[in-house]
Formats: C-alpha cells, sequence, structure tokens
C-alpha cells in the first residue's frame, strides 16, 4: 500500500479534489464541443460561460455589490505592486502603505517608481511576528490609497479584523492568500486583489475586485495596464488565461458545494486550531512564530529547538508523505499551508505526526 500524499505546498497549493475531477471528465470534450477547454477560442460562447459563470459564483460567494468590477488578469498578484501605483498614484501624492512581511515590502518598492510613498506601520522590527494594532498605525495626511496584505504567507500572520481608521481614504488589499477563507465586507474596500493559486485555482489568473467609481488618476499608461482596458472589454482584450479561468471556476462551485464561504471559514478554523494546540501542547517543543492574536489560518509557521532536528523533522515528515512543509527560504524553519481544499484529514495527519514525533525525539 502506498504513502498517502498531504499536500501543504504554499502555493501553488492543493486543488479540491471534485474540481480535479470534474476537470479530468472534461478535458478531452468540454461541453460536447469535442475540444478541451484549453482549445477553444476565447471568443466562442462556450469559454464565454466558463467566464461570466466564474464571475457569477465568486460575486455570489463573495457578495460583491453591484458596484465592482470583477477583473481577471494575468501577472500575478505581483504586477498588481505596480499596476495600482501606475494608474492611481500621481508622481506628487503619497501612497500608505501597512508593512506586515516580504510580500508587502515588494508593494512599497514598487509604489516608490510612480510617487511618494508612506509606511504607516510595520512589524519588521519584531520580523513581522504580529500585526500592528490600530494604535500604531500614522496615516500620512491625505493618503492617495492605503495598502495592506491580509496574510503573510511566509511569517504566518493574518489581519483578524480591519480597523475603522483604514476608511479614510481608499482602502486596498492584497489577499492572494486568504481570499475566500473567510467572510469579507467588500464594500470596506476599494480594491481586493489576489493570485488564484493558493485557496481560487491554478497560477496563471489573478482576480481584481474594484470599485467602479474609483477612478484612475494617470492617463499615461501602458494600454495593457490600464484596469479600464480590461474593465471595458470583461477581461477579453487580449486572450485570458482560459484553463487557469475554467478551473477557478470549479473551485468556486466546490466552495458554494460545500455550502459557502462560511462553512469552509468554519472547516479552516477546526484546522488551524488543530495545529495550534498541537504546538502549545507541546510544552517548547514546537514553538510557532506569530504572536498571539496575529495568528494566521492560513499559514501556520513554527520552529523546533535546533537546525538539527528541524531537518530531521521535515526528512520523517517527508517519509511519511508530508509535502511542503519546510519554511520559505528567507526565514527557515517550518510552514504548514491550510488553504480551503487542504482537508481535515490532512492536518489531523500532521497534528498526529508532530506529537509522534516529539514523543520519539524530546
Amino acid at each position: 500500500m502506498s504513502t498517502p500524499t498531504y499536500n501543504f505546498n504554499a502555493g501553488p497549493a492543493a486543488l479540491p479534489k471534485e474540481a480535479l475531477q470534474k476537470a479530468q471528465q472534461e478535458f478531452m470534450d468540454f461541453n460536447a464541443t469535442g475540444m478541451s477547454v484549453m482549445e477553444l477560442s476565447h471568443r466562442s460562447d462556450d469559454y464565454r460561460q466558463v467566464h461570466d459563470e466564474a464571475e457569477h459564483l465568486l460575486r455570489e460567494l463573495m457578495d460583491i455589490p453591484a458596484e465592482y468590477e470583477v477583473l481577471f488578469l494575468q501577472g500575478g498578484a505581483s504586477l498588481q505592486f505596480a499596476m495600482l501605483p501606475m494608474n492611481y498614484l500621481h508622481s506628487e501624492a503619497t501612497a500608505d502603505y501597512i508593512v506586515t512581511g516580504s510580500w508587502s515590502k515588494k508593494a512599497v518598492k514598487e509604489a516608490t517608481l510612480f510617487g511618494n510613498t508612506h509606511i504607516a506601520a510595520t512589524s519588521e522590527n519584531s520580523l513581522f511576528n504580529y500585526i500592528p494594532g490600530e494604535q500604531e498605525i500614522q496615516l500620512s495626511e491625505s493618503p492617495a490609497y492605503i495598502h495592506l496584505t491580509s496574510n503573510n504567507t511566509i511569517y504566518g500572520t493574518q489581519w483578524q479584523r480591519f480597523p475603522d481608521t483604514l476608511q479614510t481614504a481608499p482602502l486596498i488589499c492584497d489577499m492572494s492568500s486568504d481570499i475566500l477563507s473567510r467572510p469579507v465586507d467588500v464594500s470596506s474596500f476599494a480594491m481586493i486583489y489576489a493570485g488564484a493559486q493558493k485557496n481560487l485555482g491554478p497560477s496563471g489568473v489573478t482576480v481584481v475586485i474594484r470599485r467602479k467609481d474609483w477612478m484612475p488618476v494617470n492617463e499615461a499608461v501602458p494600454t495593457m495596464l490600464k484596469y479600464e482596458t480590461h474593465a471595458k472589454a470583461q477581461s477579453l482584450f487580449n486572450t485570458p488565461p482560459t484553463f487557469a479561468i475554467y478551473m477557478l471556476k470549479q473551485v468556486l462551485q466546490w466552495v458554494k458545494d460545500q455550502g459557502g464561504v462560511q462553512s469552509v471559514a468554519a472547516v479552516n478554523k477546526q484546522k488551524a486550531m488543530r495545529l495550534y494546540n498541537a504546538i502549545e501542547e507541546s510544552n517548547g517543543f514546537y514553538t510557532k512564530h506569530a504572536a498571539t492574536g496575529s495568528e494566521s489560518m492560513m499559514n501556520v509557521t513554527f520552529t523546533l529547538k535546533d537546525e538539527d532536528t528541524t531537518k530531521l523533522f521535515l526528512q520523517k515528515a517527508k517519509e511519511q508523505g508530508f509535502v511542503g512543509l519546510g519554511g520559505h527560504r528567507s526565514v527557515g524553519g517550518c510552514r504548514a499551508s491550510i488553504y480551503n481544499a487542504v482537508p481535515l484529514s490532512s492536518v489531523d495527519a500532521l497534528a498526529e505526526f508532530m506529537n509522534d514525533f516529539q514523543k520519539n525525539h524530546s
């Protein structure tokens, strides 16, 4: 009997088995066309149905108001680091950034190419182990927008709530690693963006949810990097990543079949508590990176007593079928990414393995 595989990769990450099976069934013949969905013209009625259903499902699951548009773009969330200020930051204006990890640092770096930036708060001095409290946030006088990253995959921290003080300017959120994992009030944000490869589907498509009346301030932007270009063409200005959007639709349908975001969020909380309890009950054998109150429900990061024990842990885990548990190369340690599609049974197996490893190596 082969060893089962438990996928804890940080991204690209686990996809729902049901979504993969549906894609497998339709791979060679989608909708009786005699072609794979990857072979269809993006201008065809058969593909357009996929495209429209993906948007409809996302709107339904996230309760996206009508005054927001949904875009399917390419370039990953990293392109949004530049595309956002390119459209919305005048050379003499200032954009505020709350820096809670590597990705928000990269976002700031891109924004400095187009205008002024102000770090409204950061937890870098504590190796990004917490989310700044509302009292720590010092906004500039009149920011063009405020940017934050809702979940930090590398350091395992997550905003538990978004302070009301952030509503003083258009609020932008990079939700790449926790979108659709819990309910959020979309109307609190001027724009949300997310690479798909953690909770929404495979790599290759980036979702942008943008308030229609938040108009760009810069005109001298290349055509392909203007939000208006894609909004007017309903994300079909050029050939979109059709198969990635098809898979996005399958994943969204899976979330709906689970009972929606509320139901998925309840399971996500169970999964996270399983692992945080295993760490807490280890009497210091495992130590979580995130400070209490800032723990991520998506990425559980932890360390062991020394590098040799960590290497042994990862080696034994790999032998037992646990994939992707190594921490990010910039911080080391261990990380279990438990996105929506990671089943509770996989998390239970990991918690049991952690307990057993502790007993054998204390």
